[in-house]
């Protein structure tokens, strides 16, 4: 008895896992045929004229999807009313079997999908009245010359009347009376399930397991919490700034702090409201999950699959083994080329590494576009005139080369002795067309005063590129081993300061031990934001406050105000930053945003701006303003018989322009002051213009690092809002592309001397203007000896005016 019920047990066991398989089975077959054929359907080949059902069918033409499912729907929908020649209760489904069949969830989901029309593939808008008459007087076509596809009978196909085959080129006087009656009556039910549709969604549980698994993607501004925003901003914008501020909670509340920065929001065009509802367009748009993916290694960049690590360049050395990248140690490598980093920039300021001739290296010429220069710059210009930075940087020359005009190689090279000269070559891939040509223009300059033996590259060229690149780094003959410094493919060029990118020329100028300091200051702020909650976190309101400003009350353009020379820079730096990676039009799901994303960034140090643009961000268009100051001055100056310091004067300025920007001027304030009444329109100030204040203790090497990270999140914060891909560039290729077919164009022309036909008039009639008026040359080739434009800046050094041809002969050795 007892094995007879364990085998009871194990029969009903199996007989539940067939049935299990059954329906799993029947789910995959519904799934296949609701959202997996996206391109073709299954239009059903009738084969009798009574209706009985078959197993055959057609491979019909391709469809857009909305059109595909509604024409679906329309021939299989024939099988209600082949049910309504059974008996009543047949109709009602109560003879039927329960369970799902895999058309009528076909259909339900082809409905679910359905609004009220659709687009045909020149974008003209249908109804869904127009898409059943085109449908149908299309789907004759179905049948004639199209290969039959055999489907197992024993999947369940509804049936549809026969249509007569010779009658087809006649299209809808081919169908017969009772097709019409049956055609009205799917009309009819369709109407009906339109009308229902969202309650029989909604109360269908394939149906709910189907939208969880295979959710449909949506936009941000799809959703319930951007569109509480877009609600709250005409609110928004029926206030003025002059009433805001003088609510004092408000005013108390809209600041935050953290180790010495201090940010005041208080002069935003938002309320604590508008904070709270930005918060919960944050929490819907999982920004705390993103910013976790972002810093534990996920591959967020999802167009290059890569993932997005710069806060790991100034982690912490105890971090060692806590992010790994395709198996690899994030941590490791990343101080392991920091003490690469601080041996061979301590070895060439000590002196114990020097040049070809046996000189030391003291002027550093530092080769790179974009990221790999304007990050680095800003951080010089920073520390330049800073206290530690001043005296650690005596004796020594940093100067930077980005541009490919060669006017910019004139003045890197001006003075400078190439026997002293080390040349850093920044580079991820190592084929950046701009800087691989300047690169090579600094070899030149190399050989024609010390010869072209290759020890002259080996000692006096270093680069600064991906592993990857290791052999055109080595091609290019510089030596690997000592003078080859890595960043990684989870580095993007504009997020890569922290790296060798800014660690070698700033460390070669600085010493390693203030780059180091930077890298500290970068770190506080990525373990606020990391750490703080969101209310209290400065890059977030930031970012979320770039997000209201740009997508809800449809600022277009924001200006970044330093009131602090030294950082004459940064806004040329942010402008990269922001620009390159939040100015996109598609979604993570391949959608195009129908919302304002990216803005564009400018700026200009203290002073020197409101005498270049002010006047527009106070009478003109309404500009989103970011003042940046600091307590301290990097170098005060008091002057007799002023009763203010220089710095006092300055940051008067910096307190003074947010709230005229905000309060503006009334037309009774411009009449008060006695102004004719043809002036006062002209001085009238509207006022109601938003910005924010930072405001640190004073501009060191630390807080330099805090200003970097800090506006490294605000732009992935606003990114991730705003679900785009901050991390790729694509926008920058075409251009390249068509450079390199110009290029072909001007040597063909150089050549040749015919006339350049691009296929395009007008690029072709200024590019011969060009050919035609530039200076007429012989090809480069006939002047390597002769012509002086090939020298590179021979008269730049005294010592060697006028060179001989390789005047230092390299020891007679040849480079190939």
């Amino acid at each position: 008895m007892k094995q007879i019920n364990q085998m009871m047990k194990y029969s009903k066991l199996k007989r539940l896992r067939i049935s299990c398989h059954i329906c799993l089975t029947t789910w995959v077959t519904t799934l296949f045929l609701t959202q997996v054929s996206d391109s073709f359907i299954l239009v059903p080949t009738p084969t009798t004229s009574d209706g009985v059902r078959y197993t055959s069918c057609n491979v019909g033409r391709w469809l857009p999807p909305k059109n595909r499912m509604m024409n679906y729907h329309q021939l299989f929908s024939s099988k209600a009313s082949s049910r309504n020649k059974g008996s009543k209760s047949t109709s009602k489904g109560k003879n039927r079997k329960k369970g799902f069949h895999p058309t009528s969830m076909a259909h339900e989901n082809a409905m679910a999908s359905k609004t009220v029309g659709s687009k045909d593939s020149h974008g003209a808008f249908h109804s869904i009245d127009d898409v059943h008459t085109r449908e149908e007087a299309t789907s004759h076509d179905h049948s004639r010359g199209i290969s039959r596809l055999n489907i197992d009978p024993r999947i369940h196909l509804p049936s549809i009347p026969s249509l007569n085959t010779p009658d087809h080129h006649h299209h809808h006087s081919s169908i017969t009376d009772t097709n019409r009656n049956l055609h009205n009556k799917i009309q009819h039910s369709q109407s009906e399930i339109t009308r229902h549709n969202h309650h029989r969604h909604n109360n269908n549980p394939m149906s709910k397991i189907l939208s969880q698994i295979m959710p449909k993607p949506k936009l941000v501004s799809e959703t319930a919490e951007w569109k509480r925003l877009e609600k709250h901003s005409d609110f928004i914008k029926t206030t003025h700034l002059r009433d805001l501020l003088k609510d004092k909670r408000r005013c108390d509340s809209m600041y935050a702090m953290h180790d010495g920065v201090y940010l005041d929001y208080s002069r935003q065009r938002a309320t604590l409201e508008t904070m709270d509802l930005l918060l919960d367009l944050a929490h819907k748009q999982n920004l705390e999950g993103k910013i976790q993916g972002m810093i534990s290694g996920e591959k967020i960049n999802f167009t290059e699959k890569r993932a997005v690590l710069h806060t790991a360049l100034r982690g912490k050395r105890d971090q060692i083994g806590s992010i790994f990248v395709d198996d690899v140690d994030v941590m490791k490598e990343v101080h392991d080329v920091l003490d690469q980093i601080k041996y061979f920039t301590d070895s060439v300021r000590s002196g114990d590494i020097r040049g070809y001739t046996g000189k030391r290296l003291r002027n550093i010429i530092s080769v790179g576009i974009g990221g790999s220069y304007l990050g680095p710059e800003f951080l010089h210009e920073c520390l330049k005139t800073e206290s530690e930075g001043i005296n650690s940087s005596l004796g020594y020359t940093l100067r930077f080369l980005s541009n490919v005009d060669p006017v910019d190689v004139e003045r890197a090279c001006a003075d400078l002795d190439p026997e002293e000269t080390l040349i850093v070559v920044v580079s991820k891939t190592f084929t950046t067309a701009e800087t691989m040509l300047n690169a090579r223009t600094m070899r030149q300059w190399l050989w024609d005063f010390m010869g072209d033996d290759v020890e002259v590259v080996k000692k006096h060229v270093v680069a600064v590129a991906s592993i990857s690149s290791i052999e055109k780094v080595e091609a290019f003959g510089i030596d690997t081993k000592d003078y080859f410094f890595r960043f990684w493919d989870w580095v993007g060029g504009r997020y890569s300061v922290c790296s060798a990118v800014g660690g070698i020329p700033i460390s070669l100028l600085y010493g390693f031990d203030l780059f180091e300091k930077i890298l500290q200051g970068a770190n506080s702020i990525d373990e606020h934001f990391i750490n703080t909650p969101f209310r209290n976190n400065i890059p977030v309101i930031m970012g979320l406050l770039g997000v209201w400003n740009m997508s809800f009350l449809g600022y277009k353009a924001r200006t970044t105000l330093p009131y602090s020379e030294a950082l004459l820079k940064l806004p040329a730096h942010i402008q990269q930053l922001d620009m390159e990676s939040n100015g996109k039009k598609a979604t993570s799901n391949g959608l195009y945003v129908d919302y304002p994303v990216g803005e564009i960034d400018f700026g200009e140090p203290g002073t020197n701006g409101q005498h270049s643009f002010f006047q527009l961000l106070h009478m003109g268009q309404t500009v989103p303003c970011e003042f940046i100051g600091f307590v301290q001055s990097q170098h005060d100056l008091c002057i007799d018989g002023e009763s203010l310091s220089s710095h006092d004067e300055l940051m008067a300025n910096f307190f003074a322009q947010p709230d005229a920007l905000a309060n503006g001027k009334t037309e009774e304030e411009v009449i008060a002051e006695g102004n004719e009444e043809s002036l006062v329109i002209h001085k009238t100030f509207e006022g109601n213009r938003p910005s924010l204040s930072l405001l640190s203790p004073k501009l060191t090497a630390y807080s330099t690092g805090q200003l970097l990270a800090l506006y490294e999140h605000r732009t992935a914060v606003q990114g991730f809002i705003w679900d785009i891909n901050s991390f790729d560039q694509w926008g920058v290729e075409l251009g390249k592309k068509l450079a390199c077919d110009v290029k072909d164009h001007l040597i063909d022309a150089r050549l040749t001397g015919r006339e350049i036909d691009t296929g395009n008039p007008a690029t072709s009639r200024i590019l011969n203007y060009y050919i035609q008026n530039s200076r007429q040359t012989p090809p480069c080739e006939e002047l390597w000896d002769r012509n002086p434009l090939t020298s590179v800046t021979r008269k730049t050094h005294k010592e060697h005016y006028p060179p001989s041809k390789h005047d230092l002969k390299g020891h007679e050795g040849k480079f190939f």
